[in-house]
């Protein structure tokens, strides 16, 4: 039987990276849109492999969803701030038929179309979520609930979280959706909007099933805080505008990427079935299951199925795949049924082309990153960068903080009069490592230690640098010739002087003092 992909053709359809992407319902269609700076949305025919058409916006759009039956002509909902713009799918021009500008009183995130209801749900960043048909008075309709009061869709909003994902099951009568920061798999009833199903993927919870040892599987400990480390990554609003939750053509269960990798859930029996991937090095993050027998294309008579036809039996066959990308992997990963695979054999090596050219533009930019701001929970420090005494250090720094790796760390290590400290996802000191996966060496430069609020990489002796550094808030001389200087900060020494007179236990602050994020200039 013939199984697996083959490869058709590729696109470089977008300067950035593709914030969104919808299929349509006929899946004859498919669209993309980029980040900010490629303010256009792409519309490729399936079938033909054949870019269609290009929209111009003048804003960036944040998510985009096909919003009509099959067979009718082709409707293109596009997030664009607070606003959702419909577009004609044929056409090419960027004005759009219709603006719905007072729906969202926040940027909109998520939005799914339900052909069953022809209704779409689309959500914001502040949490409420919304139906809408996409013709006539664009309003709720009059087939699903009355009163918003009475269903749970209330529920973002109570937990200050917002959907990133939503998608619809295949008869229509539920959706599901992730959402962020309470990180919460919820299946709703579409009609009525009331709850079905709720299953709790926190960190809290996570962290408190391994210690009791109630979780699908024990990790050991150094496994655990790994993994743990790349799931306070997904807070990152680049990340987790990437994960889903799908549905498998039956409706009855749910798949979606964890910790303990894709979880299979039956929402009849509230049990989880199957973890694909759970001991595979990579966090699944968007998936996409495939069920169909993709051989059959003609209607079987009963003579044909009495036959002994090798070629009907395999056209009957089906051949299911469930494909994953994974956290910070330029590659995907597909789970089959397949059981002659080697471990040492299965893997597809393609990636070094990419890797030296994505290395010349992190180069290029890190060339050109002089300074960055730290914004803290206690407010923003602003630091200059010094990429031609320390290269290499600078350039470490840049991309860690460009692909969001400092994002949610804390500053770990506190001491007055002296320095504080951050930069490991794990947060104990013991963690992080350098973009290269590897320790890196020393660059001294004549740059000393002779004034506070010097920028530093903390390492554990010479040439073992990593991603952990730290602030100086006095001279500290005695670090010459031993620590990497990078940076000085120049502004938000308040913030740095609040950070190291907060209250600490064993010089680590008793309340976590976390870097949101890292933005480079």
């Amino acid at each position: 039987m013939a199984r697996g992909i083959e490869f058709a053709k590729e696109y470089l359809a977008h300067e950035s990276r593709i914030v969104s992407s919808s299929v349509s319902v006929d899946g004859a269609l498919f669209a993309t849109t980029g980040d900010e700076g490629d303010n256009t949305i792409k519309i490729f025919d399936v079938i033909t492999f054949d870019l269609l058409t290009i929209l111009n916006l003048a804003s960036p759009a944040t998510c985009l969803c096909w919003v009509h039956r099959k067979g009718t002509a082709p409707v293109l909902a596009a997030g664009i701030g607070k606003e959702i713009h419909i577009y004609d799918g044929r056409g090419d021009s960027p004005t759009p038929m219709h603006v719905l500008s007072s729906l969202h009183r926040a940027p909109v995130v998520a939005m799914a179309y339900n052909p069953a209801f022809d209704c779409v749900v689309s959500a914001d960043e502040g949490g409420m979520v919304e139906y809408w048909q996409p013709s006539d008075n664009y309003e709720k309709p009059d087939t699903v609930f009355k009163m918003k009061s009475t269903t749970n869709l209330f529920d973002f909003k109570k937990s200050k979280s917002a959907p990133c994902s939503i998608t619809i099951s295949p008869s229509g009568h539920q959706f599901a959706t992730i959402s962020f920061p309470d990180r919460k798999i919820r299946v709703f009833d579409f009609a009525s909007g009331k709850l079905y199903r709720s299953y709790d993927e926190s960190i809290e919870t996570i962290t408190a099933m391994q210690q009791a040892g109630t979780a699908l599987q024990k990790l050991d400990e150094v496994e655990f805080g790994r993994r743990m480390a790349v799931e306070r990554e997904l807070d990152n609003p680049a990340v987790r505008s990437r994960i889903n939750v799908i549905f498998d053509e039956s409706g009855h269960f749910i798949a979606y990427g964890s910790l303990l990798g894709v979880k299979v859930v039956n929402t009849l029996t509230n049990r989880v079935i199957k973890a694909y991937g759970k001991d595979e090095p990579f966090r699944a993050l968007n998936i996409a299951l495939y069920q169909g027998a993709p051989q059959k294309k003609e209607v079987v008579t009963v003579s044909m199925a009495a036959s002994a036809n090798p070629l009907l039996n395999e056209a009957e066959e089906r051949d299911p795949m469930l494909f994953a990308t994974g956290y910070g992997k330029v590659r995907f990963y597909m789970f089959t049924n397949e059981e002659d695979i080697s471990k040492s054999t299965r893997d597809v090596q393609n990636e070094k082309p990419r890797i030296i050219g994505g290395k010349k533009k992190e180069e290029k930019q890190a060339q050109t990153g002089t300074s960055a701001v730290l914004h803290t929970t206690y407010g923003d420090i602003h630091i200059r960068l010094f990429p031609d005494k320390a290269p290499k250090t600078v350039e470490n720094f840049v991309t860690h903080a460009r692909n969001g790796y400092y994002n949610n760390t804390i500053f770990h290590r506190v001491i007055r009069k002296f320095m504080i400290q951050g930069g490991d996802p794990l947060g104990d000191g013991t963690g992080g490592e350098s973009i290269w996966g590897k320790e890196f060496e020393d660059e001294f430069s004549d740059l000393k230690h002779d004034k506070p609020y010097t920028v530093s990489m903390a390492n554990a002796g010479p040439n073992t640098n990593g991603s952990q550094f730290f602030i100086t808030t006095e001279k500290t001389p005695f670090l010459d010739g031993k620590h990497t200087i990078f940076g000085r900060a120049y502004q938000g020494l308040d913030v740095i002087h609040q950070i190291e007179n907060t209250k600490v236990h064993k010089e680590k602050p008793v309340q976590d003092i976390k870097i949101v994020n890292i933005s480079i200039n």
